[in-house]
């Protein structure tokens, strides 16, 4: 079936030698140690390579599938043993070079702080020496490392991976939700995650068809998505990246049709990316595709890139030389595109939705473009936590009434310069150490009113205190105060004071 025809049988033969043979993510680890281990994630090969010589069926099964290099038919036998090495190559999982053997299927490791699965998807360009075919199927790329790190993990009944490809988001999925759904418009890519999920033994539901056709009618409690958002003219060069809609409108579509899919409560999260139009605002245009109702939404701007750039990346990406004739030509015709619909960049990030049955949407579109170390899951679960929190405090009499508290994460900088009488201000600035980093600047009273929020007095009292301090009406203060304490909330630099355990 799509070229791939690997069956129950196959798969428990694999997970057996591969479980003797330790090939698993700290098995390969452990073979070739940090320092040729980074290596090989940055494609230098010949560390690893000198690390496995003498591997034994590790070593031969690190050449085979993560080295592509033709190994020697006994070793490649010895290595799979129980699965008989003719049945591997009937498969579609090798073919034979002689009398040595090669992969013809990408098959690796791949794992979290829980554990390693094996994940099967299609060589590379660099693998295969040229460009990936029309219906190729993507492996553990950073696009799907990136969702994987931003999607909120916590435990839920069913959830939908839309468009799997090779069944990365429904790996992680397995961890936390009691029903996972996958589907595909891509026999192939569906083929390849099906083999993936009985190699690691895991229960997941399959369907094929188009965007959400496959679940027409169902609600999730929640949908992670990695579509083929790639942005330019309407066509289809490659199935994993390309929708053949014009422009965005393949994000656009995900984005408007998600929440009819999602439960009462239910988070819906994917990649997404958008036109900067040349006197339009990225994010009133992201905002337009959601509905004015029953929706709390965070839309997050990791990366701005101009259209030269962006369609030199996605040319190499399949392996295209941008150089090449069909690489001019290509550029060209998408080069041609972005002018004519006067794009000036694409943007590129994280959309979180969750569904709130009732009340006006709180739709926030911000620039996340700093660089910072921490995954975005636990952030973007923290997020809709406290919007939540900030729509049950939706009146100003119930935030004034509220104890808030400054967390220990967050500290105060403050940049001064040379004075006559000493030193004057020049920057106040509310810095978040964990998390994206946030930052907010400060005004003198800001820095006050902060300076007293540690959960004793409730912000109306503070707001009160500080009015009276600085001869103010305290109706001025709070006017001015509350939609800033509301940004700061959303930032996790403000919390309610239950929300801290001592």
């Amino acid at each position: 079936m799509f070229g791939v025809a690997i069956d129950d049988q196959v798969c428990d033969q694999l997970r057996t030698a591969f479980l003797s043979a330790d090939y698993h993510a700290d098995g390969v680890l452990g073979l070739l140690g940090p320092t040729a281990h980074a290596a090989l994630g940055r494609g230098e090969l010949e560390p690893a390579a000198r690390a496995c010589a003498d591997g034994g069926a590790l070593g031969a099964l690190v050449r085979l599938f993560l080295l592509n290099e033709p190994v020697p038919e006994a070793e490649v036998a010895a290595a799979l043993r129980p699965l008989p090495l003719a049945d591997a190559v009937r498969s579609g999982l090798l073919h034979t070079d002689g009398e040595s053997v090669r992969a013809a299927l990408d098959l690796r490791p791949y794992g979290d702080d829980q554990g390693s699965w094996w994940v099967l998807s299609d060589l590379d360009s660099d693998a295969r020496g040229g460009p990936v075919p029309a219906d190729h199927v993507l492996g553990v790329g950073h696009a799907s490392l990136s969702l994987a790190r931003a999607t909120a993990r916590r435990p839920v009944g069913a959830l939908l991976d839309l468009g799997t490809g090779c069944g990365v988001q429904s790996l992680h999925a397995s961890r936390h939700a009691e029903h996972v759904t996958a589907t595909d418009l891509s026999g192939r890519a569906l083929a390849l995650a099906s083999a993936t999920f009985r190699l690691n033994q895991l229960d997941v539901e399959l369907s094929r068809g188009e965007w959400f056709k496959p679940v027409a009618g169902r609600r999730f409690q929640q949908i992670v998505c990695n579509p083929p958002f790639v942005v330019g003219p309407p066509r289809v060069d490659y199935v994993y990246r390309d929708s053949g809609l014009s422009g965005d409108s393949a994000s656009e579509l995900v984005i408007r049709q998600l929440p009819e899919h999602l439960a009462d409560g239910g988070v819906g999260q994917l990649l997404a990316s958008w036109l900067h139009i040349k006197g339009q605002n990225w994010g009133e245009r992201v905002a337009s595709w959601l509905p004015a109702q029953g929706m709390d939404a965070w839309v997050v701007q990791r990366d701005v890139a101009d259209p030269a750039l962006y369609v030199g990346t996605w040319l190499r990406d399949a392996g295209v030389d941008p150089r090449s004739p069909e690489g001019r030509e290509q550029a060209g015709r998408w080069l041609d595109w972005f002018a004519e619909n006067q794009v000036e960049g694409i943007g590129f990030g994280f959309v979180t939705l969750r569904h709130t049955q009732t009340g006006p949407a709180d739709i926030v579109c911000e620039d996340l473009r700093q660089a910072y170390d921490d995954p975005l899951g636990p952030e973007t679960a923290g997020w809709l936590d406290r919007v939540a929190w900030l729509r049950q405090h939706s009146e100003d009499e119930d935030l004034l009434a509220a104890r808030l508290t400054v967390p220990a994460s967050v500290a105060l900088e403050e940049i001064s310069s040379p004075a006559e009488d000493g030193w004057s201000s020049l920057v106040r600035r509310l810095h978040r150490q964990d998390g994206p980093g946030w930052q907010h600047d400060l005004d003198d009273l800001a820095a006050a009113l902060l300076a007293g929020c540690r959960g004793h007095l409730d912000l109306g009292d503070l707001l009160g205190l500080l009015a009276a301090a600085h001869g103010l009406p305290t109706d001025v203060l709070v006017m001015g105060a509350l939609p800033a304490v509301r940004s700061l909330i959303r930032h996790g630099m403000l919390v309610p004071a239950d929300w801290v355990v001592a």
